[in-house]
């Protein structure tokens, strides 16, 4: 992924007007001033788009056309390993142009199962390594991915914070929700009332017995390397391509 330049702050800066402290005799010398139509359409006038205008919109325009040429797989509208997830019929993916967040879905005998990433992860992984030799197609570490598992004949829902990591999907907590729509609902109310319910204990906490039996029932429902390798992969390539996005929309209206 190409580094993201840094623009400048472009800051205006009004001249300020002092009114300085006057006799009260010469009051009604200041009250006959009036503005006139001409100083009014200076003043217009001095606000139009400048040279800086100009040169941020030259440089968006030079930006875009490096990340296009240099990201052909981003511009693909699907590209092979897309291809090859869908083809396979597994999961089923919901993703909105311009959102942050995607979903992968899929059935598991009466069992639904949605995994949820964000792009924006990726940005603070790449402020942690910016320092960092980058490793070509190396796939991002620690991408967070919460996972939610309700049954249709159960109440309650399984949900598990899984980080992505060297090809992995390593478990961080296991939380059971008895109202499954604390699970599952993307709502601020959710969200708060998540925050109030006892998630579980730290996964590396657990019996060794145990961790290798959850490892071994999210093996069983295909979150394996897999779906690791395909949800690094999905974010690089939907990050890429909203940046290019926001590159044209940027550009356009700065230009208009």
């Amino acid at each position: 992924m190409a580094a993201l330049r840094t623009l400048r702050q472009l800051k205006i800066v009004a001249p300020r007007l002092r009114l300085a402290s006057a006799p009260l005799a010469r009051l009604p010398l200041l009250a006959a001033v009036k503005p006139s139509a001409r100083l009014f359409s200076v003043s217009s006038c001095s606000r139009a788009a400048g040279s800086a205008t100009t040169d941020l919109a030259t440089t968006l325009r030079e930006e875009l056309k490096y990340e296009v040429e240099q990201t052909e797989e981003a511009n693909q509208e699907i590209p092979p390993f897309l291809a090859e997830f869908e083809e396979a019929g597994v999961w089923t993916i919901a993703d909105t142009p311009g959102n942050d967040e995607v979903f992968v879905t899929r059935t598991f005998g009466d069992e639904t199962i949605r995994a949820m990433f964000s792009i924006a992860d990726l940005q603070a992984l790449e402020e942690e390594d910016m320092e960092a030799e980058p490793e070509a197609e190396a796939p991002p570490t620690e991408l967070r991915v919460s996972l939610s598992i309700t049954k249709a004949s159960t109440p309650g829902a399984l949900t598990l914070d899984l980080y992505c990591s060297e090809g992995a999907l390593q478990p961080g907590t296991v939380t059971f929700y008895p109202d499954a729509s604390l699970a599952t609902d993307l709502t601020i109310d959710a969200d708060f009332k998540r925050r109030t319910l006892y998630s579980g204990p730290p996964f590396e906490t657990l019996d060794t017995k145990i961790q290798e039996a959850f490892e071994a029932f999210l093996k069983e429902r295909g979150i394996d390397s897999s779906l690791a390798f395909f949800v690094a992969e999905f974010a690089q390539w939907k990050e890429q391509r909203e940046y290019v996005h926001w590159l044209e929309g940027v550009g356009k209206f700065i230009q208009a």
